[in-house]
């Protein structure tokens, strides 16, 4: 057999072997017949190896592991399929009939693909799109690239037809998909484990109207730790509370949770807001040190009609006051809570009737394509058109930021409003204040100004008797154990009536069980016992103050109305 022939058909590294033999065994024997040795002899050059460029295309078209079809002419006519693509899609009809592609390979139709082709054969331009899954249940990525093939005619130009290739790409699809999968579970888990930890029902005082909205951002990893939080403190005073934890996912908001519970507690203390990001502060680092967290600490106080606040390293609360003027409380601003070693302080903003304020997170201002005080002046005009209830402004104020479902961040807004009461309605909110100079009159000044005034605002008679004891045994205690200036102030909403006294003193009483021996020590207990809450606090300033409040009994509907 021809060795040419013979070698043809062996595998290549067979055919490398074999040709080395030969070249090295012919010279050899053709030197025995002439008596010399074969080292004596010149070896023969070895016959050139065909280039590629001579290869029959169809035959590396045969033998490529991708799936290839080559299509020729506006209609996409088959020109040949490769055995990877007829095991995958099966076999085509007569390739040599030239039938178009739709009905030579209907999987093409069925996976979009001739659209692709058709922009191909325009531009003369390769397209690739990723990861089709085929009717034999596998994803491939196909690519179509212009080739030029031998014309028509023996003299006629070269003609065009598009290479058609197929990646198997399951394994990687599928791979993606699990990511996928897995990134949208833990998305579902952070933003459920975000929702139960922020305030199912807020809380509603009887001076204020407060709406509050939450947005998870819209990518995987855009949940974060963002929070806000209303809490009564009792007295007629209600602390605002809105943060943002500077991470993302299932870490986050446990910060964040275990942030806001610690919130909810050092308010029950009634420290002024600076004192309770300090302990944040400290607190924060503990939980973990490597997150930080930006906080606004408010408090609202009906009597001041202003809000006095902290501010943690976050962006300034907006208040419009009745005239529609927009002011901004800036300062003091301290470092994010975790970074330790710095005195906050507190300031305040006037937060009168027909007042609204805004807190919110950075989610709301914030751009990439901006300075973030252009958003809270987009916030500000934003605020100054708008209207309605705070939940409706709410709403609104998301819309002209543009904050959409895809936002690529979360958002918190906390929107209060102190309505201007007039009418019915200013019948129902009162206040009443006396001074007192101490002395012994001191007690049945206060005892007589609480009969009055209670009888004028016609309090029901059980009510009236408890308020005017807790009065009485107020400032009692307060000529005992305070100092001057003391104030004896009454205040009445829709929904309780509030007794407090203040002096000068920073002494903070508490409650005790008196011995039957004992002189004192009964006043606060008797206010704890007829009353539903009490509580007391320093003022700024120095000095202190002890309220306690009633609620108001229910009003009764008529029967049928």
């Amino acid at each position: 057999m021809n060795f040419t022939r013979w070698s043809a058909r062996l595998p290549g590294t067979q055919r490398r072997a074999a040709a080395r033999t030969d070249r090295g065994a012919v010279p050899a024997a053709r030197a025995r017949e002439h008596g010399e040795s074969p080292a004596d002899s010149a070896p023969e050059p070895a016959p050139p190896a065909p280039t590629v460029d001579r290869l029959p295309a169809r035959e590396l078209l045969e033998h490529a592991p991708a799936l290839t079809a080559l299509l020729h002419g506006p209609d996409h006519r088959l020109l040949h399929v490769n055995e990877a693509y007829r095991t995958a899609f099966g076999a085509p009809p007569d390739e040599a009939t030239g039938t178009p592609a739709q009905e030579a390979l209907p999987e093409l139709a069925a996976l979009g693909l001739l659209p692709l082709l058709d922009q191909v054969h325009r531009s003369g331009r390769p397209r690739t799109v990723k990861s089709r899954k085929a009717p034999d249940g596998r994803s491939y990525t196909f690519t179509c690239a212009p080739v030029s093939v031998p014309p028509a005619a023996p003299d006629g130009p070269a003609d065009t037809a598009i290479l058609l290739f197929a990646t198997d790409v399951t394994d990687h699809a599928e791979a993606a998909e699990r990511l996928r999968a897995s990134e949208r579970s833990q998305r579902e888990t952070a933003v459920t484990l975000q929702r139960s930890l922020l305030p199912q029902e807020l809380e509603q005082p009887d001076d204020l109207r407060i709406a509050a909205t939450y947005q998870p951002g819209g990518t995987e990893a855009a949940v974060g730790g963002d929070w806000y939080d209303v809490i009564t403190l009792g007295g007629g005073r209600t602390a605002l509370v809105i943060g943002d934890v500077m991470g993302r996912g299932v870490r986050a908001a446990a910060v964040m949770g275990q942030l806001r519970t610690a919130v909810r507690a050092y308010a029950r203390l009634d420290l002024p807001p600076h004192e309770v990001l300090q302990l944040l502060d400290g607190l924060a680092a503990e939980i973990d040190a490597t997150q930080i967290a930006t906080c606004v600490y408010a408090v609202h106080d009906p009597n001041e009609g202003r809000l006095v606040y902290a501010s943690a390293g976050h962006l300034p609360i907006l208040v419009r006051d009745e005239n529609g003027v927009i002011h901004r409380a800036e300062e003091p601003t301290g470092p994010p809570l975790g970074t330790g070693g710095w005195l906050h302080a507190s300031g305040s903003v006037p937060l009168t009737p027909g007042s609204t304020a805004v807190l919110y997170t950075d989610g709301l201002v914030e751009r990439r394509d901006q300075d973030i005080d252009q958003g809270v002046s987009a916030l500000a005009d934003a605020l100054a058109g708008a209207s309605g209830s705070p939940q409706i402004i709410c709403d609104r104020l998301l819309r002209a930021l543009g904050v959409t479902a895809s936002h690529d961040d979360d958002v918190a807004v906390l929107v209060v409003e102190h309505p201007a009461r007039d009418g019915s309605d200013a019948d129902l909110f009162r206040n009443a204040t006396l001074e007192l100079l101490g002395g012994v009159e001191a007690t049945p000044r206060a005892r007589a100004f609480a009969t009055g005034v209670l009888s004028s605002w016609r309090c029901p008679p059980e009510l009236h008797d408890m308020g005017v004891l807790a009065a009485s045994e107020l400032v009692a205690n307060s000529l005992q154990h305070g100092a001057p200036p003391m104030r004896l102030r009454l205040r009445r909403t829709d929904r309780r009536l509030i007794v407090e006294v203040t002096d000068g003193d920073d002494h903070l009483p508490r409650r005790r069980r008196a011995e039957p021996a004992d002189e004192a020590g009964r006043g606060i207990a008797i206010v704890a016992h007829v009353s539903s809450a009490w509580g007391c606090r320093r003022i700024p300033g120095g000095g202190k103050a002890v309220w306690c409040e009633f609620a108001l009994p229910a009003k009764r509907t008529p029967p049928g109305s």
